[in-house]
């Protein structure tokens, strides 16, 4: 058995080795060059493979009611270029230089932060799947290293391989990895060592029917949120922060940090998740194509949500 196990994590190994090389040739090759190939590749799955098709088209139909079929459709035809690009900008993430990427990935209102790390606090950031949010872990080059950790929370995977690789990207510029089963430890074990953290949230995807306790209505749609951030900010007393991403042009991205409070202990409860909701919704109705329209933000109801919570029934999934 243990011959066995041995083996299994050796044939890991060499995969990981076999697609960071992959990966990292093609990452070589110009910006200009990967748009190129998004550009084909966004083709492919707009109108051969059809990639979610009826999710995303039903998503942006339900969201933005008022708009012309045809103006829906540009929303969605971008969308699949912009999808295929954040792939492509992925991929440059594993060799792309500092410089580059600091023209690439600016930040704004870093001095807001840099202000709450001098007082000694530290600051939880809200943000969503907008723009090109692997980039986002590039925060680290705009802050100075002294004042705080930078922190992201994330999902192991169930693939070794894309788990590992994801995870190089991450950390490559100083962040540090925290699984979210973990989170609270780690950044109470932070707060006790007397270090300032910065830690990222992104909540804006369909939490599993346990964790729906605050729905509100988000562009169109009665919509449940995963408030653990919150949860979290209040009991760390964190000061809070939305990142407000903008799509500049093809492969440029500006995030400013906005704050939304320093004294969250003080907010009536899910304030802070509204607060969320809001400021992302006011940054998806400004550049729409950029959201992750493919996933199924909407499949859980609240209607079955109150059978299952009140009727004792098993959710579907």
């Amino acid at each position: 058995m243990s011959y066995n196990k041995e083996r299994y994590r050796t044939l890991k190994n060499i995969a990981y080795y076999f697609f960071f090389g992959v990966w990292w040739v093609v990452s070589l090759l110009p910006m200009w060059f990967l748009h190129a190939l998004s550009s084909i590749l966004s083709v492919i799955l707009f109108h051969v493979v059809r990639y979610r098709r009826h999710v995303v088209h039903e998503n942006i139909k339900t969201s933005f009611p008022d708009l012309s079929p045809r103006k829906r459709w540009m929303i969605e035809r971008r969308f699949y270029t912009h999808f295929c690009d954040l792939m492509m900008e992925s991929v440059k993430y594993f060799s792309i230089s500092k410089w580059n990427l600091k023209r690439r990935m600016r930040f704004k209102g870093v001095e807001l932060i840099e202000e709450s790390f001098r007082k000694g606090r530290s600051c939880g950031v809200y943000l969503g799947h907008y723009g090109n949010w692997e980039w986002i872990s590039s925060m680290p080059l705009w802050i100075d290293p002294k004042l705080c950790l930078c922190c992201q929370l994330y999902h192991s995977l169930e693939n070794y391989v894309t788990d590992q690789l994801i995870l190089y990207t991450r950390r490559r510029f100083g962040g540090v990895n925290i699984t979210m089963d973990k989170s609270l430890k780690y950044m109470v074990k932070y707060r006790n060592e007397g270090k300032p953290i910065l830690v990222g949230f992104i909540s804006d995807q369909a939490p599993f029917w346990d964790n729906i306790y605050y729905w509100s209505d988000f562009l169109h749609h009665e919509t449940p949120w995963f408030t653990g951030a919150e949860r979290i900010m209040q009991k760390l007393d964190m000061d809070v922060y939305y990142l407000d991403v903008r799509r500049v042009r093809r492969g440029y991205y500006v995030a400013e940090y906005k704050r939304i409070t320093t004294e969250p202990k003080k907010q009536e409860q899910f304030w802070l998740t509204q607060q969320y909701a809001d400021m992302l919704e006011a940054t998806i109705r400004r550049g729409p194509s950029y959201w992750l329209w493919s996933h199924r933000r909407w499949k859980r109801t609240k209607e079955e949500w109150l059978r299952i919570t009140h009727g004792g029934i098993k959710p579907k999934s």
